[in-house]
């Protein structure tokens, strides 16, 4: 039997709300299939599963709010039988003499033992102290055990069932939450470099020539393309910091911060960057910014970011040194390009200037691994062709 649970969909989720079910029990599924759709604070998100199998039970329904990690439902793995249900008359107390009702009792006191779930002793002393049934919660822990987490959970939704508050209220207090909790656990550094965007920005206007509006390729895109294949040259920066160890990425899956119409934001990902033509990437990007802005994200592009980029160009902003979004290790952050002084080639020129930035976490990389990555990001920026090519060196169109 495969528990499928709830999964963590970003690092300021603790708990989230089933909307509706894709699927029923008996139904077959296959990997990366949309089976349910859940409310977090940030928005409606489908939810893929990752086993082939045959939807077993359903545990949770509609409406019920349940901590990450909770069980959702239950999976057969291909060719596993259901398990046998016990009869009724199977699962009655054993008649016994009368002679000794000691003896009788003691099956029917060790069975109501061993139906109550076990409880941490931390959930139990927090349970206490907040006027909560820690019995009577559904545990997210080994073998049903009820956690702390579980019983900060059911806390923190009586709370909201006490005092309701609207989605953009709920959705910055989770970002203060997970922003609170990186800047509180990861000891950031922050470098930057300017970086001269002429030649990117007139291969741009060639390229876009004669394109209609929908097909033509925003600065954004080669941004992130050179984020992509800077990181195959320093890839110490692209992954997760995991029980006290740094875990490598085997792909480079971009957050793109988007700024969401009611307020707030969102960081999905974009998949593969580094190896995705840029025709392909604008198509992606465009459509991953209108169903976040219309709060239909999956799953996946929530949950696996492998570093986050975020872009205030078209705010006008200068600058930008964010916060990084644990687990990951380093977000990227892009200011607007402005004309400045620069000097080039022993002469003053007036140069579409880039701010480039990055905040990354001490514990996996120094300066020297950012400033090495900074550098390929710079020098990538300056090669809008090699941005461009595909496989066999030449330019991809889509």
């Amino acid at each position: 039997m495969i528990p499928f649970k709830l999964p963590s969909l970003g690092a300021d989720m603790e708990q989230g709300k089933l909307l509706q079910w894709h699927v029923k029990p008996g139904d077959a599924v296959q990997r990366g299939q949309v089976v349910a759709v859940v409310d977090t604070s940030k928005a409606a998100v489908d939810v893929e599963i990752w086993e082939a199998g045959l939807i077993h039970e359903l545990r949770v329904q509609p409406g019920e709010t349940v901590p990450v990690g909770a069980v959702l439902a239950t999976l057969l793995a291909p060719g596993e039988a259901a398990p046998a249900e016990v009869p009724a008359q199977a699962a009655a107390t054993p008649a016994v003499a009368v002679a000794e009702p000691v003896a009788a009792a003691a099956p029917v006191v060790a069975l109501a033992a061993a139906t109550r779930p076990a409880v941490s002793p931390s959930a139990r002393r927090r349970a206490k102290e907040l006027g909560i049934d820690a019995e009577g919660l559904r545990g997210s822990g080994a073998q049903g055990a009820v956690t702390l987490a579980d019983v900060e959970a059911a806390a923190a939704q009586r709370s909201a069932a006490a005092a309701p508050v609207d989605r953009a209220q709920a959705m910055r207090r989770a970002i203060a939450a997970a922003m609170s909790r990186s800047k509180r656990e990861i000891p950031h550094y922050y470098l930057s470099e300017t970086i001269p965007m002429a030649r990117a920005l007139a291969w741009l206007q060639q390229h876009n020539e004669g394109l209609a509006i929908t097909e033509r390729i925003l600065p954004a895109v080669l941004q992130l393309k050179a984020v992509g294949l800077a990181l195959q040259r320093v890839p110490q920066l692209n992954g997760f910091y995991r029980n006290d160890a740094f875990e490598p990425a085997t792909a480079v899956h971009t957050g793109v911060a988007i700024a969401l119409r009611g307020g707030g934001l969102v960081a999905p990902a974009l998949h593969a960057v580094g190896s995705k033509p840029l025709a392909q990437l604008m198509r992606e990007l465009a459509d991953l910014v209108q169903r976040a802005r219309a709060g239909s994200l999956r799953s996946s592009e929530m949950s696996d970011p492998t570093i986050t980029v975020t872009n205030l160009g078209d705010q006008g902003v200068e600058a930008v040194f964010g916060v990084i979004y644990p687990p990951q290790v380093a977000l990227v952050g892009f200011g607007s390009v402005a004309v400045r002084p620069w000097v080039d080639g022993g002469e003053l020129r007036a140069v579409p200037l880039l701010t480039a930035s990055l905040a990354a976490d001490h514990r996996v990389t120094d300066g020297h691994q950012g400033a090495l990555f900074l550098a390929e990001l710079r020098d990538l920026l300056q090669q809008p062709e090699q941005l461009a090519a595909g496989a066999d060196g030449k330019e991809t169109k889509a």
